[in-house]
């Protein structure tokens, strides 16, 4: 009976690899997890007997070891808009960026769209053992949710306003000043009677509106109305349209997103209404589709990028064990046709 060579075994362990080698098996561990600690010309070599054998590392296995799951949590917790979806294009855009930062750290992302129906959501979601930190886009109505889980679970990062005494570690643009510059910029216009085409139930809306409020009254001019309006896709055209029949004397609107003040724009030019001659728009946000429509939209920019990256990096460094303060951004005014 003829007996199995050395190179004939077969290769299912890290030792089996690192005999090979001439290794140890810590260093084929290293090696194959692109250690800095192992020379180039080992780990190239270990690299290329792993891949001659066909021999994959066992990922769960690994995964005990380091008590790490490989799988940040992406989350839209929608208390506030449950008919809103995940294809809203300011989803979409801060989704993209955190998704490829995510992956080229070498995780991966799971994804949850949450309509809260009871206070422990994010308990569930944070203790499931399943992932190795979360990230929200949104603090939606859900502060004192989102407080009391960040007291006991440190890698929890959030899109959002940053208040006096929070404990959750938020990213996100100033809203109060970038309210303020979009009321400015209607009444450099010359804008005289305001409105603030949005809803007022989340924190990041309510500050865009404090600064609107706050632009009007500095220059001495009435409180701007505020129209209420949903940011759900399916109801959001009805509401502008039965909004701006129920106002005649508006001159300047600044919308609480870019796709409402898109939408708004429809609605008035639909009406006879001239953007901006006859009233003005802004937006907030500066999406891309913010500069491709055929009336380019004037609106306050918060740099998705910027904050797509400080989150992950506040994220990764409370994975570590580190201290991560909340960021906030500073607004900029983006001046295009509607204003």
């Amino acid at each position: 009976m003829a007996m199995t060579t050395e190179a004939e075994r077969p290769i299912r362990t890290l030792k089996d690899v690192a005999r090979l080698a001439g290794v140890n098996a810590a260093t084929v561990s290293r090696a194959l997890a692109n250690s800095p600690l192992v020379n180039e010309q080992t780990r190239r070599r270990i690299i290329d007997i792993a891949a001659e054998h066909g021999f994959r590392p066992n990922l769960m296995a690994r995964k005990l070891r380091t008590q790490r799951t490989g799988v940040i949590g992406v989350a839209v917790p929608l208390g506030h808009e449950r008919r809103q979806h995940l294809s809203d294009p300011f989803f979409m855009a801060l989704l993209g960026h955190l998704a490829d930062g995510i992956t080229e750290r070498g995780y991966d992302v799971m994804l949850s769209r949450v309509v809260p129906d009871a206070d422990d959501w994010l308990d569930e979601l944070a203790m499931s053992g399943t992932l190795d930190g979360v990230l929200l886009i949104g603090q939606s109505d859900q502060l004192a949710v989102i407080e009391t889980v960040a007291a006991r679970y440190r890698p929890l990062v959030v899109w959002g306003s940053a208040l006096p005494g929070q404990r959750h570690c938020a990213v996100g643009v100033d809203n109060f000043a970038g309210g303020r510059l979009a009321g400015e910029r209607l009444i450099e216009r010359g804008c005289r009677r305001l409105a603030f085409m949005g809803e007022i139930r989340t924190l990041e809306l309510i500050e865009r509106h404090r600064g609107l409020c706050a632009a009007a009254n500095a220059a001495g001019l009435p409180p701007p109305v505020q129209l209420d309006t949903h940011l759900a896709s399916d109801i959001m055209a009805a509401e502008i349209a039965a909004n701006l029949d129920r106002v005649d004397d508006i001159d300047g609107i600044a919308a609480a997103s870019d796709v409402i003040a898109l939408a708004t724009i429809e609605a008035l030019e639909a009406r006879g209404r001239r953007v901006p001659d006859d009233i003005a728009v802004t937006g907030f946000d500066d999406l891309p589709l913010a500069a491709q429509t055929r009336v380019r939209l004037t609106t306050v920019r918060q740099d998705l990028a910027a904050g797509a990256a400080a989150m992950l990096d506040a994220l990764f460094n409370r994975i570590a064990g580190a201290d991560a303060p909340s960021v906030e951004m500073t607004p900029e005014l983006i001046i295009r046709d509607s204003a």
